[in-house]
This record gives C-alpha cells, sequence and structure tokens, in this order.
C-alpha cells in the first residue's frame, strides 16, 4: 500500500460471494459471514484510502463452473442450479477475470467501495420460478 499511496495510484481487489451478503445457504454461516466481513472491510477501506487515489472493490460470484462446483453437485446437480437463473447458464471463470480486469483499470477510477455482483441474474426473481414460466 506504500507504493500506492506514494505514486497516489491504486487498485485492491478482493473475491467476496453472493452467498452472505445476497442470499443465505444452510450450512455456509461462517462462509456467509467472512464474505460479508469482506463487503464491509472494502467500504471502510475504500474510504480509508481514496484520498490517495487507490480504490478499493470486490467480485462476488454467483454460480460458476469450479471443478469444486462439479465435484459437490456433479453434472445433473450443475444443470439443476442454471435452472434458476434468468440467463439459464452457469458463470465461467472467465466472467469473474472480465470483471475484476474492469475494476483493476483505469476505467473504474471513479468506482471503490463496491462489490460488483457477476451472477446471471440469479439473486433477480422474487420468485425463482417466474421467469420459467414466461
Amino acid at each position: 500500500i506504500s507504493t500506492m499511496r506514494t505514486q497516489k495510484i491504486g487498485r485492491i481487489l478482493f473475491t467476496s460471494s453472493i452467498t452472505g451478503p445476497n442470499v443465505a445457504q444452510a450450512r455456509l454461516s461462517a462462509y456467509s459471514a467472512s464474505k460479508g466481513g469482506v463487503n464491509a472491510f472494502i467500504k471502510a477501506a475504500s474510504l480509508e484510502l481514496a484520498k490517495d487515489g487507490i480504490t478499493v472493490n470486490a467480485v462476488s460470484p454467483g454460480n460458476v463452473v469450479t471443478e469444486s462446483m462439479m465435484s459437490l453437485y456433479g453434472e445433473d446437480g450443475a444443470k439443476e442450479i442454471a435452472k434458476v437463473i434468468p440467463t439459464g447458464e452457469l458463470g465461467d471463470t472467465n466472467d469473474i477475470g472480465y470483471a475484476m480486469v474492469y475494476l483493476a483499470s483505469d476505467q473504474a477510477k471513479f468506482v471503490t467501495g463496491q462489490a460488483l455482483v457477476v451472477y446471471g441474474g440469479q439473486i433477480l426473481p422474487e420468485d425463482p420460478d417466474s421467469f420459467l414460466r414466461n
């Protein structure tokens, strides 16, 4: 951080999640609390570092295809999860990477204290099945 302060520019990025700050899931209370903590930290840190030209942000992924996800849910489980996402598909790691690249870029110089949610609209429907009926 000292180098960023000296140069009066910097980007600090975190990975958060929709689980915790946006939705809850049984048996994930510690995980949820940690991601809520990340989001609170970026807000406070962004206030502390803004005067030094440093932005602090996070990306909050929804369901993204990873080895870990596939080992937990398998192909059939992943297909079921994709059904409740309005875009009809799971994210991939590139989706998260592109969001990180944006937040690290000069185009995001006025974005700070934010958690950019990248989730295919997963938590938008009040009734998760409503978009399937249309």
